[in-house]
């Protein structure tokens, strides 16, 4: 099972690097380390401590609870676990999916606002209140 959470970590710690645009160069200095170390990271290989989880979270702009976000499902049964994350992982391991996702952040917030609540309208999806 240890195996099995440190893989997930490292998933997560590389769908969010990828997703920032980050190199592993540029994680390993913001956190202090070689890349080489986070290579290990997302591969599973190496455990990440729970001081150097938190200064990845602070790094990488998210909670260190992202981290662990889908770790039950693996928990309870490897199978589902599988299934769900490669479905997520794959449409956000896209290309696409990352340029869509930095070039929105790259606008303001009320250009923001007003690009989600088109896509939502194109999509059939309740306008929820800001």
């Amino acid at each position: 099972m240890g195996n099995d959470i440190d893989t997930h970590l490292g998933k997560r710690l590389r769908r969010r690097r990828r997703l920032l645009g980050l190199t592993q160069q540029q994680l390993a200095g913001a956190v202090g380390v070689r890349f080489q170390q986070i290579q290990k990271y997302e591969c599973g290989a190496n455990r990440i401590s729970a001081a150097r989880l938190w200064q990845l979270s602070e790094a990488l702009e998210v909670p260190v609870g992202y981290f662990y976000d889908g770790l039950s499902a693996i928990a309870r049964d490897t199978a589902p676990a599988a299934s769900n994350d490669s479905e997520g992982g794959e449409m956000f391991a896209r290309k696409e999916t990352i340029d869509l996702i930095r070039a929105y952040y790259l606008l303001g917030e009320r250009p923001r606002r007003r690009l989600l609540d088109l896509a939502k309208s194109l999509n059939g999806v309740e306008q929820l209140e800001a």
